[in-house]
């Protein structure tokens, strides 16, 4: 019989978790506190205690063949960008394929875990669940904790002075669901993510002024790339993954803002960062510069003052009438359920080898999965974390000794910026190709793209010059996929059949016809000269 392992969530994380305990011969048994599966990515109407919250027009960020799981693709007529309802059926349909559902138990609340009395020796956990009121206790080999970090909304009312005077409606951006509330109303939203620039431009569709406030400004860039193409698809390549890691940081910085200022002046916009230095996420809207030049959206910086109906920008006197104020400020994560000597969160960030586990813990029974923001999808790196945690958990793979996990987290933590390539340089940033490779390693299931050149020349180029798509991360290794290789070497079909629906006969250019005109005159000349 394998070990048990409890797995704390049945997200993206949670569902990757238990397939890579059944591959590994353990035994899951994933706690959801809701009634499905499918954390971020399930719409609701209503907010969800403990559970991460989104609106309904919510698309992927990520484009489906570098936002799949490794060994399961997005059906080839799903958009290239994915609204969340279907993005929660594929989830459902990966959850079926490979028979995941049995080993969840909805409607159960994780109420403790804890070290059992003979941890030391046993490693095990004691778990407390609450079920229909019922409160029940069962001891597990293991844990996975994979519930996220969007779930504890951020909101730092103390920063804005008068806010208790306001006499308009404000709110957290994890309250909204739909544009309907901003219907002829003043809006201001604070916070330049993803979130906030997205609430903006629905908001000014509906609102009669939209004003989007932000502190250190953002780097915006469209879902649509060079040619049409995907962003991620194009920018995250190993080949130009291993450039950006070549080149020093003041360089990369550099060629990095005149390419996304080739689309959009952001100075001239008033969203330049302030930090160019370090890598700060990137915004992905298609439709905020169009708001902006058309004086739907006004960007301004940050606030000096809320008055009863109104509020003062820095740098102006002038006080702009606002009947709504959205906080689109983030969010802080915590493990209610596990004592801080286990996991201890400070300043946004917590005390975790490789992001995934805790380095103070005599035996490495416990994994965090989905702590961490890759500069790219966040399915594949879950779940190349969670291949890599259930080989450890198994006994499989060991970690190093205490005091060498702790000196990796403590040099993480002191942010040193480095001297080639990105700086990533906050909380929980990591470099997705490297940090996934580096995890592979651990499995012996990176690929060898030299060995690949000599057997396979045409797979090595795809995969060192093409996308680095999750399909690469099963090619070798312990749950090696057979269909890699056709999935990476007809991913740009899936992409474009969903979008090349209209067949167009092409129509050769006069200068075309001209020279295969010349070509075959000039062949006819020289076989006259060589019989002549």
């Amino acid at each position: 019989m394998g070990k048990r392992v409890a797995i704390v969530g049945a997200g993206v994380s949670g569902l990757a978790s238990i397939k890579c305990c059944l591959e590994e011969g353990l035994e899951p048994t994933c706690f959801e506190r809701s009634d499905d599966l499918g954390g971020l990515w399930r719409f609701t109407e209503h907010v969800e205690e403990g559970r991460a919250s989104l609106y309904e027009s919510v698309v992927s960020n990520s484009c489906k063949e570098m936002s799949c799981y490794s060994d399961f693709p997005f059906p080839e007529d799903y958009p290239n960008y994915v609204p969340n309802s279907q993005f929660l059926e594929y989830l459902k349909m990966y959850a079926n394929h490979f028979n995941l559902l049995k080993h969840i138990q909805f409607k159960t609340k994780v109420c403790s875990v804890t070290k059992c009395s003979d941890f030391t020796v046993s490693g095990q956990w004691e778990v407390v669940t609450l079920h229909k009121e019922k409160q029940e206790s069962a001891i597990f080999d293991a844990v996975m904790v994979c519930t996220g970090f969007l779930t504890n909304p951020y909101l730092p009312l103390d920063s804005f002075p008068g806010i208790n005077a306001f006499k308009g409606q404000y709110f957290h951006s994890r309250q909204y669901k739909h544009p309907d509330i901003f219907k002829d109303k003043r809006v201001l939203v604070i916070g330049m993510g993803n979130s906030g620039t997205d609430i903006a431009v629905e908001a000014s569709h509906l609102a009669k002024k939209v004003f989007l406030s932000t502190t250190g400004g953002a780097w915006v860039i469209s879902r649509i790339f060079d040619s049409g193409y995907p962003w991620d698809m194009v920018f995250m390549t190993r080949f130009q993954n291993m450039l950006r890691n070549s080149l020093p940081t003041p360089i990369v910085t550099w060629l990095m803002a005149r390419k996304i200022n080739n689309w959009l002046n952001h100075a001239n916009y008033g969203l330049m960062p302030d930090d160019r230095t370090q890598l700060k996420e990137f915004v992905l809207n298609d439709e905020l510069p169009g708001r902006i030049i058309t004086g739907k959206v006004f960007i301004r910086p940050s606030i000096k003052e809320v008055k009863e109906n109104s509020v003062i920008f820095n740098n102006t006197s002038k006080e702009e009438p606002i009947d709504i104020i959205v906080f689109a400020t983030g969010y802080t994560f915590a493990f209610p359920f596990l004592d801080e000597s286990v996991v201890k969160v400070e300043d946004g960030q917590a005390s975790l080898y490789k992001y995934i586990f805790p380095a103070n813990l005599q035996k490495s029974t416990l994994a965090i999965i989905g702590l961490i923001k890759p500069l790219g999808s966040m399915i594949p790196t879950g779940e190349t974390q969670a291949r890599w945690a259930v080989r450890v958990l198994k006994g499989v793979n060991k970690l190093p000794p205490p005091n060498v996990m702790i000196e990796e987290v403590n040099s993480r933590k002191e942010n040193k910026p480095g001297w080639f390539g990105l700086c990533y340089c906050k909380a929980l940033q990591a470099d997705y190709i490297t940090y996934i490779d580096e995890l592979l390693t651990y499995i012996n299931a990176k690929p060898n793209l030299f060995s690949m050149l000599l057997m396979d020349p045409h797979l090595a180029l795809t995969v060192f010059f093409g996308p680095c798509s999750p399909y690469q991360f099963r090619l070798t290794g312990p749950g090696k996929w057979e269909g890699a290789r056709n999935a990476i070497m007809t991913q740009w079909d899936r992409t474009f059949k969903v979008t090349k629906v209209r067949v167009v006969q092409k129509s050769p250019s006069p200068f075309e016809s001209f020279l295969k005109l010349f070509s075959f005159l000039a062949l006819l000349v020289a076989i006259f000269l060589i019989f002549l």
